[in-house]
């Protein structure tokens, strides 16, 4: 018996490597993983090292680097002083692809959380996905009645797509080059579908928001060369939010709409959330996961049906290498730990 960890060892390489189960300490407890989701864009930025030197990315990717987090499972063992954590209860946490890993109870409600009932552990693992996007719609301060663009429809998109719509919006106008993609978008509540490059594309958005242009553009990309156009898809005083993390940030231009239009640019990450809440930032990190779990249980938002892919992670080198040659045919993908022996 042992653990079975996915590692990153280099650029474009990867091994399965072969580990102890971790033995749970002091206020620690052990998960036996489940699941595990791929978060595509930010993994295979990392597996590649699509990113320029100096940047977060440089000083984030060392190796052996271990990619990964979000993955769920079950509480196995728990060391001594643990109060909130059983054996047996389901959890998920920010946590790398492994077979086992070890979590702190001093986490719970930051990086781990309890998994309630009626949420399956696959669509458990969203909910570090549904935590970034989060941030992001909190910081884009919509309002009832706005017009939304969505550009860039993987798993991010599509979480954002049933966001703006429970804000209220108008219009939500997906854009993406995969019809695949935009299908998805619509059957989870985007009001428009544009298939077009983001810099061809202006028309059809101004077609369909009426002529109004987006009051809140999202760029989920990750591309650095797509703020530029989407900055042409907002109206005067609108805001952009940039929620996908480029590895090439000198490669994102304002052009002169920023200034003669007035808009706002805002920048969402992952660690702006606070760590507990307060009177004056109640939503912290374990509010926004727990409305996230809310929204699955009451059928507001749906995940399981985005997962379009499911691997046996020992084949984790052939997976990262298909995706890192075409994505337009993927949305959630989920390592399957079960068919893995410790």
């Amino acid at each position: 018996m042992g653990n079975v960890a996915i590692q990153f060892t280099g650029a474009a390489e990867l091994e399965i490597a072969r580990q102890a189960i971790p033995e749970p300490g002091p206020g620690e407890f052990v998960v036996e993983a489940t699941k595990s989701l791929i978060s595509t864009g930010t993994e295979c930025i990392c597996y590649n090292r699509w990113f320029e030197p100096g940047t977060h990315w440089d000083r984030w990717v060392k190796y052996p680097f271990s990619p990964g987090y979000s993955s769920a499972g079950v509480v196995r063992a728990v060391g001594s002083g643990v109060e909130r954590v059983k054996v047996g209860q389901r959890v998920a946490g920010r946590k790398s692809h492994a077979k086992y890993w070890k979590g702190r109870e001093s986490e719970l409600g930051v990086g781990v959380v309890t998994v309630p009932e009626g949420v399956s552990d696959e669509a458990a693992t969203w909910f570090g996905i549904g935590s970034i996007v989060q941030v992001g719609v909190r910081a884009a301060e919509h309002r009832l009645g706005d017009d939304v663009v969505v550009i860039g429809c993987g798993i991010l998109g599509q979480v954002l797509v049933q966001y703006a719509r429970l804000c209220g919006a108008r219009t939500v106008v997906a854009v993406d080059i995969s019809d695949m993609r935009l299908k998805t978008a619509l059957g989870h509540g985007a009001t428009h579908a544009v298939s077009e490059p983001v810099d061809q594309c202006q028309d059809a958005v101004a077609d369909a928001t009426d002529g109004r242009m987006g009051s809140v553009v999202y760029d989920v990309t990750g591309n650095a060369n797509v703020l530029s156009s989407a900055l042409g898809l907002a109206r005067d005083f609108g805001t952009v939010v940039i929620l996908g993390d480029t590895g090439v940030p000198s490669g994102q231009k304002l052009t002169s709409d920023v200034i003669t239009r007035g808009l706002r640019i805002v920048g969402a990450h992952d660690a702006h959330p606070p760590r507990e809440s307060t009177r004056h930032t109640p939503w912290s990190k374990d509010a926004i996961n727990q409305l996230f779990f809310t929204y699955l249980q009451r059928g507001d938002m749906r995940v399981d049906d985005l997962i379009t892919h499911r691997h046996d992670p020992r084949d984790a080198r052939s997976v990262y290498d298909g995706l890192s040659k075409d994505r337009s045919q993927v949305l959630g993908v989920i390592f399957d730990w079960t068919l893995v022996d410790g």
